[in-house]
């Protein structure tokens, strides 16, 4: 799927992920998390359409219900005593809806970093801060690009291990588990490979020394220019409503926020902010659609 987003220049991809992903860790209140994790899954299902929707069903519903029923199994804290569990524990209102307010936040922030890993390729990275810290945006680099390169090794060796009846999937219990030992080995010995040789590569070509020039196809244009303004004030019109209290909300002893009002404004410009990759991707496709139906 053609993302209008991804072709924005590097430091526009790397400032809108910067920002949502301070403000997702951040702010706490309903209504902010609910905002960001509605766009975070948006944005997801855009990128990857079926793959994301069957990633967010098997393994993010299930992580939400889980890492939200963990904290008032263990946080007993709250005025509001719903029932008490049989080890004579108070199971509050307070601490269930801190639980989903935890649980909402880390499958936002999983999901905006998915996003990210998609959008922010190594070569964006590299050119960002190639130069600044060319050693550390090096293995950053590597990093982000590491786990889609190991799944896809790991296939690669998985069959040729099958075709010689040496797959997790032959053989009793104790010959499964060697088999995934060896499979196992031969993936680090093929990452470890590959790190020394990627290491050698990029000594070789002068990476780092000062002086170096990179060739790059990124170009800094208006339409970046407008994207980074828009992006700027939203970014701080949300941080101008943290500082003034506006997306304080307590869940301890007793739940307490602001809800209406002028807050309004400033959920409104938190919105904004989380779905500029759509409306961008929105505009894209009817524009297109407009130029085929010219056609």
């Amino acid at each position: 799927m053609r993302d209008a987003f991804a072709g924005y220049h590097p430091i526009v991809n790397f400032l809108y992920f910067a920002f949502v992903l301070a403000f997702s860790m951040v702010f706490t209140h309903p209504a902010c998390l609910a905002v960001s994790l509605l766009c975070a899954l948006t944005y997801s299902f855009y990128l990857n359409r079926k793959k994301a929707l069957r990633f967010n069903l098997m393994f993010m519903l299930p992580m939400l219900i889980i890492t939200a029923l963990l904290n008032p199994a263990f946080n007993h804290q709250g005025a509001t005593i719903l029932l008490y569990l049989h080890s004579g524990n108070p199971l509050t209102l307070e601490s269930i809806l801190y639980g989903i307010a935890a649980a909402v936040m880390l499958i936002t922030v999983i999901s905006w970093f998915a996003c990210f890993n998609q959008v922010m390729t190594s070569d964006k990275f590299i050119y960002l801060f190639g130069r600044i810290i060319p050693a550390l945006s090096l293995i950053l680099s590597m990093s982000l690009r590491f786990a889609p390169r190991f799944q896809a090794q790991i296939k690669v060796i998985s069959n040729a291990q099958k075709c010689v009846g040496r797959d997790v999937s032959n053989g009793n219990l104790w010959q499964k588990l060697k088999h995934g030992v060896r499979i196992l080995s031969i993936m680090v010995t093929w990452a470890l490979e590959n790190a020394i040789e990627t290491a050698d590569s990029m000594k070789g070509r002068g990476y780092g020394l000062p002086g170096r020039t990179a060739f790059s196809i990124f170009r800094f244009d208006r339409r970046d220019a407008f994207a980074l303004l828009y992006i700027f004030l939203c970014a701080v019109a949300v941080g101008a409503g943290g500082l003034s209290g506006v997306y304080q909300f307590r869940y301890f002893p007793t739940i307490k926020g602001e809800w209406g009002g002028a807050s309004l404004a400033v959920f409104a410009a938190y919105f904004a902010l989380g779905a500029f990759p759509i409306i961008v991707n929105v505009k894209e496709d009817l524009v297109w659609k407009s130029i085929k139906s010219r056609t």
